[in-house]
């Protein structure tokens, strides 16, 4: 069994994948996890679902990495506040930008898991997306949606080639687990899923321009990226935070929508999740981690 810091170990844990029960932030010592995590180091890996584009008010560098003061590591970071936080993230990142430099417009990003060293004591690590190709596949969808809009062309076009990227990726993340592992081996991690992005049959199209047929495809889709995320957890010695299903009711189609569409209605990138989102994502971030709900602005 991996031996996590005393720091971690007297924040409650849920099970991983969590299931929407949180344990008291306070165990029998007595101390809360606010005081525990005072003494720690946290940092966040990521790809743009992690850094946040476009929620204001953007920070560090890179700036094109686009990461918000608003994601959720920022706001996890708020609630917790660890003795030394560092967000890496960087919108387009993929598992090979954890161990090499990310050219972006303006610069480089550092190989995110330089930043994670043997006194870091909690890790967050939201990746993969890009690895299967997600923004491409989201404007080639919405692309054949134009000329059948009640059809399938996505599931036609696609057909078995998305899992297949799922396998391949699955290795990767694996990888990148690892590593973090090695680099800060009393360091609890946890792999961030990614949000519910669609409606698991009806779509809203042309406001999400995706085919009322490739609805179901597409949703079925992201719940395979979301259990491989969840078994690589699992696997390498991670906790899993459930942002799909903590989403759900709040896709792009939703009145309630936690993630934009192509046409934005708030401030965020399209098809990434906006403030309330990140908020949701923090929140069972801290769920996991035994904590309470972030609180403020």
């Amino acid at each position: 069994m991996r031996r996590w810091p005393a720091l971690m170990a007297l924040i409650p844990t849920l099970v991983a994948g969590g299931s929407g029960r949180a344990c008291s932030a306070t165990g029998a010592t007595g101390v809360s996890a606010r005081e525990a995590a005072a003494a720690g180091r946290y940092v966040a890996l990521g790809d743009s679902f992690t850094a946040g584009p476009l929620i204001p008010h953007r920070h560090g560098t890179p700036i094109a990495c686009l990461r918000s003061d608003h994601n959720y590591p920022s706001l996890v970071a708020r609630m917790l506040q660890p003795a030394s936080f560092t967000d890496v993230s960087c919108s387009a990142a993929t598992t090979e930008n954890m161990s090499r430099a990310q050219s972006v417009l303006f610069g480089k990003n550092i190989p995110q898991l330089d930043a994670v060293t043997g006194d870091t004591t909690l890790v967050t690590l939201g990746i993969g997306g890009n690895d299967i190709g997600y923004s491409r596949i989201v404007l080639t969808c919405a692309t054949l949606s134009l000329a059948s809009p009640h059809g399938a062309p996505c599931t036609r076009y696609y057909g078995s080639t998305l899992d297949q990227r799922i396998s391949a990726t699955a290795s990767k993340v694996a990888a990148v687990l690892h590593a973090v592992h090695a680099r800060a081996p009393r360091a609890r991690v946890l792999v961030v899923g990614y949000p519910r992005m669609l409606p698991a049959r009806t779509g809203c199209w042309p406001n999400v321009p995706t085919a009322s047929g490739d609805i179901p495809f597409l949703d079925r889709f992201e719940r395979h990226l979301n259990t491989m995320l969840a078994e690589e957890a699992r696997r390498g010695g991670a906790g899993f935070v459930d942002a799909y299903r903590t989403a759900q009711r709040h896709d792009m189609c939703s009145t309630d929508r936690w993630v934009e569409g192509i046409l934005i209605t708030n401030p965020a990138a399209p098809v990434h999740p906006n403030a309330k989102g990140m908020q949701a994502v923090a929140d069972r971030v801290l769920a996991v981690l035994g904590a309470s709900r972030v609180t403020g602005d």
